[in-house]
């Protein structure tokens, strides 16, 4: 068969989107037989099934071969290709490069192109992962014009979901959503070529995410996995997908599953060339093995997470807590707290920093930061973060010992989270429904509740939070296999309590008090005050 025969086929094939076969086809030809298009097609390819090294040589070729056809703005658009490319394999300098030798042949056009804005658009994106946000606010919706001026889908759509991305960091969250929506109309339809829909998708679902709206989420989630299961040998965008899929699974309480789907992530990202985003599929997991007391693989999850760059606060201060370390976790919530001030990851600090500093006594701070998240709730709109302010109420007003405060709000975020189909935080709800009834003397009511809450809790897995109740129940089958006299005693040595102390705080002799602590020992297989203490805040005792 013809050389011409074989162009012929492996152009077809990439018309029909046809990934594998395009590249293998495009791959196997002589260079002297590919034109400058050729290139950029066999590039694309490459960037699509996770061949990035060959991907960024294609695209070298297809300027190479522009400029060789006298086609300045093909040149521009394949160095624009390779600043994309080399940014997100982590190459900030090479591609910094690659988009001042695209400005600088642009310097000998004399009108108006649609070029000039796809190179703003990098310049906006460059702004805004520097964090100058106000100068990619004011670039993004000129990259919207440009890609308007010119009838170009494409760069219409990445300025439109742009602009969302940084009227959401404003705050203005109803209007930035409102543009992400407009942006993926134009995904959805199939107007937008392959890599800028995958941009797109992953983008507006991580959006998503970030402000806690839940439903959208879902959405979009459930779209891009379909339009990545259209596309067989894709690996581009696939681990971000498996990334909010595992978020989802988290919410809904599959966490063997979410755990699954992280981890499948992680090799996602591996095949295609890997990745710095493969942070957040490990800080993902972290939170779910926490959730489920494997508190050695959560650590070494947020450990591998915080060495792609990727924050390992709030979850590692949750794990700090859990694993009898509050001044560490009040620390590190305190630190976190006071360096986030930006509205939408500062949103996503707040329910962890109010629960660990109610955990350590620090009711008034937690009251503070408990108002700015409900504040924040009502300003972004999204149903999780308002049903995240009123369980944060909640627990501050039952540390308070306001009862009917607690009561009303706690059953306000367990609607909320019911709707969103999260059975963990319900049931999390259910244990401050139940403290705050027996605030009220309803003792019976309140057993009802912390019942459901421990028969939940058990069904999904979540150990720790299963202890916690079992503990509040009064229950002999406390860990350890404690006694509630002893559990009573346990508690009071994790918050530093002396033997005298103990004795006056539960009107018991001082030689009674070192029989249960001898038995304490006995039964934890532990030596010290200190061990037991661990022990304590490891099974939500305290």
């Amino acid at each position: 068969m013809s050389v011409v025969d074989d162009l012929h086929r492996a152009r077809e094939a990439y018309e029909r989107r046809e990934w594998v076969a395009a590249y293998r086809a495009l791959s196997d030809l002589d260079d002297t037989h590919l034109r400058a298009d050729d290139f950029a097609a066999l590039a694309i390819t490459a960037f699509l099934l996770g061949h990035r090294n060959d991907c960024v040589q294609a695209l070298q070729r297809a300027y190479q071969a522009e400029l060789d056809e006298d086609d300045t703005l093909g040149a521009v658009r394949a160095a624009y290709w390779l600043a994309m490319t080399l940014w997100q394999g982590g190459e900030l300098a090479i591609g910094d490069g690659w988009l001042a030798r695209g400005e600088r042949l642009l310097e000998g056009v004399a009108e108006d192109v649609v070029e000039r804005g796809y190179l703003l658009e990098r310049a906006t994106f460059g702004h805004a992962a520097k964090g100058e946000f106000a100068e990619a606010a004011a670039a993004a919706p000129r990259v919207t014009g440009y890609g308007r001026r010119f009838g170009d889908p494409d760069l219409t759509a990445m300025g439109l979901h742009m602009e969302g991305r940084l009227t959401i960091f404003s705050g203005r969250v109803a209007d930035g959503l409102r543009l992400l929506d407009e942006a993926m109309v134009s995904v959805l339809a199939g107007e937008v070529s392959p890599i800028f829909s995958g941009v797109i998708y992953c983008s507006c679902v991580e959006a998503c995410q970030q402000v806690s709206d839940f439903g959208r989420m879902g959405e979009w989630t459930h779209a891009l996995t379909s339009w990545c299961d259209s596309q067989p040998g894709l690996v581009a965008f696939t681990g971000q997908c498996a990334v909010h899929r595992g978020q989802l699974m988290r919410l809904h309480g599959a966490y063997r599953d979410a755990i699954s789907e992280l981890e499948d992530a992680v090799r996602r990202y591996a095949a295609a060339g890997g990745s710095p985003a493969v942070g957040q599929a490990h800080y993902e997991r972290g939170e779910a093995l926490r959730i489920r007391g494997e508190y050695d693989a959560a650590q070494a999850a947020y450990t591998e997470a915080a060495a792609y760059g990727h924050p390992a606060q709030p979850g590692r201060a949750l794990l700090w807590l859990a694993r009898g370390r509050p001044d560490a976790a009040s620390a590190a919530v305190h630190r976190v707290v006071a360096e986030v001030q930006e509205p939408v990851h500062r949103s996503q600090m707040l329910p962890a920093a109010v629960e660990v500093l109610v955990e350590v006594g620090e009711i008034e701070d937690a009251a503070a930061l408990a108002d700015q998240l409900c504040g924040l709730g009502s300003a972004f709109g999204c149903t999780a973060l308002q049903a995240a302010g009123e369980y944060a109420r909640a627990s501050v007003a039952v540390a308070r010992a306001e009862a009917e405060d607690a009561l009303a709000a706690a059953r306000s975020a367990a609607d909320a989270w019911a709707r969103l189909s999260a059975p963990y935080e319900v049931a999390r709800c259910r244990v401050l429904i139940g403290r705050a009834l027996r605030l009220l003397g309803d003792a019976e009511s309140a057993a009802a509740d912390l019942a459901e809450a421990r028969r939940a809790f058990a069904g999904l897995g979540a150990a720790p939070a299963e202890h916690n109740v079992t503990v509040l129940l009064g229950d002999p089958r406390a860990p350890g296999g404690l006694s509630p006299r002893e559990t009573e005693v346990l508690r009071l040595v994790a918050a530093g309590k002396s033997n005298p102390e103990i004795a006056g705080a539960l009107v018991l002799s001082e030689k009674t008090v070192a029989r249960h602590l001898s038995n304490i020992f006995a039964k934890l297989d532990v030596g010290s005050r200190t061990a037991a203490a661990a022990f304590a805040f490891e099974h939500h005792l305290v």
